[in-house]
């Protein structure tokens, strides 16, 4: 399988055609119209031509992105988490680069030169859908951006204009998506763009975009629900995809991600990977205790439900539940995300020893952690950029904020992901009568109409079957929900120090001590030095316990209300351009 890696050598060879140096082009004169006069002029030609837009497509970002938000702690907290983001000063910098736009809209003004009427439709499409995807990038991270759907000269009156609205730029995207699902072709490439990518594609914009509009308080945003819901429905009506449930309940959901290649059961896009051609380090940021040591935070692990249904805060002493205890009679999605009690590597034939300086909090992420030998910096494993369960997802969710939701509606959705896991079925009139208040102290800005119960249940569906797949700082901006990242993000309990039991099997695997490690059982794997990860009490809230849970983050994540849901414009664009206004409260 070598689909990934062809486009992005070919787009190293296509882009100086297009681009030639690392400037903002937005600016830059037409000087290479001469290049279009002898390239663009047979169907390969527009096919090397978008091949260079798939690089702008996030790939080991996808897998990295979560540990910036509440789900995953790192050891260095991002700075947006942190509250730490400041004002960049150099012109294109933080996200404000227009490049791979000129790159799109010089392929628009050219294209049209090939007779070829199916090439130019589906590359036309192709080259609408990254334009598509350009902005809405830029809308979640700006707000209000200029809408540019033209090449730029140097003497262009629009060069240094002003920022359109949201309601424009929006709209236009949405055009131009609907454009890319009409004329790509309804091909299953792992690797290409395909109606059935841009489908899945729309329902997310929309989805965001609806529920961004909801939340935030502005206005239209029922139609881009419904647009969420219709895409996605159409997606799901193709029958082109499926769930993917090879190995059963225990081993379907870990096997999808960790596999070396993807198929296209439920797979719709992935980049691929090779060994000694080109690979990532995806690994070795989950297992190395000096770079990534990702943890996964104790509410992700509340937020799975037990095996009948119920939730595992629903019980009195759940915030004490010691580690192996809290992982029986789980939702089987549980260990198949974090290492549990019987973890075993990916081709290994005996259970992995306990390692806990290999994670932060306690919980390692081992989604899409390969065999052993990707540990390091040459993991060659697919990633899934986008999948059928998105659409499920997003189906529900779209339905339930516009109140249309049914149980019928849930059982073509949300129900075949839990039916994967052989979970219970989520019921409409039981979730809205009993809303999940552990689920709602999270979301304090929820829907608080007669759907908020199920609303809460689609949100925990969400982040339990998307986790670490770089979704969720977009799931909190959207739902106003930023404040979350202020919440505790603590790991496993311990009742004091002493020796645990993390397996099951009657020996110790971890030694809690102030220091020393004198009289820890010889079966201890791993050992935890309270002055050193200090505890959190979860009853009382006070860090520096002597019980409670790792709190690996304790300073605690900051967000302001009035500026964090959108980032800062660069103050040398700024200058260049008087016409333009730095977001509200960056430039205080």
């Amino acid at each position: 399988m070598k689909r990934y890696k062809l486009l992005l050598a070919v787009a190293v060879s296509i882009s100086t055609i297009l681009t030639s140096c690392n400037k903002d082009f937005l600016d830059r004169p037409a000087e290479d119209q001469v290049e279009a006069e002898f390239f663009f002029n047979t169907p390969k030609d527009l096919e090397v031509a978008t091949n260079d837009f798939y690089t702008m497509l996030a790939t080991t970002t996808v897998y990295s992105d979560d540990a910036a938000s509440d789900n995953i702690v790192p050891l260095i907290a991002a700075d947006r988490v942190r509250g730490n983001r400041i004002v960049p000063t150099a012109s294109g910098s933080g996200g404000w680069s227009w490049a791979r736009l000129r790159s799109i809209n010089y392929f628009l003004a050219n294209y049209t030169k090939v007779k070829d009427e199916q090439a130019r439709a589906k590359y036309s499409g192709i080259a609408k859908f990254f334009r598509a995807y350009f902005y809405y990038t830029k809308v979640k991270t700006f707000g209000d951006v200029p809408w540019y759907n033209k090449v730029l000269t140097a003497n262009d009156p629009d060069l240094y204009k002003a920022r359109d609205s949201r309601i424009l730029v929006m709209d236009s995207v949405m055009a131009d998506i609907d454009y890319a699902i009409a004329n790509i072709p309804a091909d299953k490439q792992l690797s290409k763009i395909t109606k059935y990518t841009a489908l899945l594609l729309k329902a997310r914009i929309a989805l965001f975009e609806g529920t961004f509009r909801k939340y935030h308080g502005i206005t239209g945003y029922q139609h881009f629900l419904e647009e969420a819901a219709a895409a996605s429905e159409t997606l799901m009506n193709t029958g082109a995809y499926t769930l993917f449930k090879t190995g059963g309940k225990d081993n379907a959901y870990r096997d999808l991600f960790a596999r070396n290649n993807q198929d296209d059961v439920e797979t719709i896009l992935s980049a691929d990977f090779e060994p000694a051609i080109q690979q990532h380090n995806l690994g070795y940021l989950m297992t190395s205790p000096t770079a990534g040591a990702w943890g996964i935070t104790k509410d992700v692990i509340n937020s799975y439900l037990m095996t009948d249904g119920t939730p595992f805060t629903n019980q009195a002493n759940f915030k004490t539940k010691g580690y192996y205890e809290e992982f029986q009679n789980r939702d089987p999605r549980l260990v198949q995300t974090t290492a549990g009690p019987s973890f075993r590597v990916k081709g290994a034939t005996a259970n992995e020893p306990v390692t806990l300086n290999l994670t932060t909090t306690g919980y390692r992420v081992i989604k899409a952690l390969p065999t052993r030998d990707q540990w390091g910096t040459a993991g060659y494993f697919d990633l899934i950029l986008f999948r059928y369960a998105e659409a499920l997802l997003i189906f529900a969710e779209a339905k339930a904020e516009l109140n249309t939701l049914t149980q019928a509606d849930l059982n073509k959705s949300i129900n075949l992901l839990r039916a994967r896991v052989e979970m219970p079925a989520l019921n409409l009139v039981t979730a809205n009568a009993n809303p999940d208040a552990y689920q709602e102290a999270m979301y304090v800005n929820v829907e608080q109409g007669t759907n908020k119960g199920v609303i809460l249940e689609i949100r925990r569906e969400r982040r339990i079957e998307m986790f670490n797949e770089g979704l969720r700082w977009d799931d909190l901006m959207r739902w106003k929900a930023g404040a979350k990242v202020t919440q505790p993000m603590v790991g496993i309990y311990f009742s004091g120090v002493g020796a645990f039991d993390f397996t099951g099997n009657g020996n110790a695997d971890v030694f809690v001590s102030t220091g020393s490690t004198s009289g820890a059982p010889a079966s201890v794997t791993s050992f935890i030095n309270i002055q050193q990860r200090t505890l959190r009490n979860p009853l009382n809230g006070l860090p520096n316990s002597s019980a409670g849970n790792l709190d690996p983050f304790s300073q605690g994540g900051a967000f302001d209300e009035l500026k964090d849901y959108l980032a800062p414009l660069p103050l040398e664009d700024l200058k260049l351009n008087p016409k333009l206004e730095q977001n509200p409260k960056w430039d205080k």
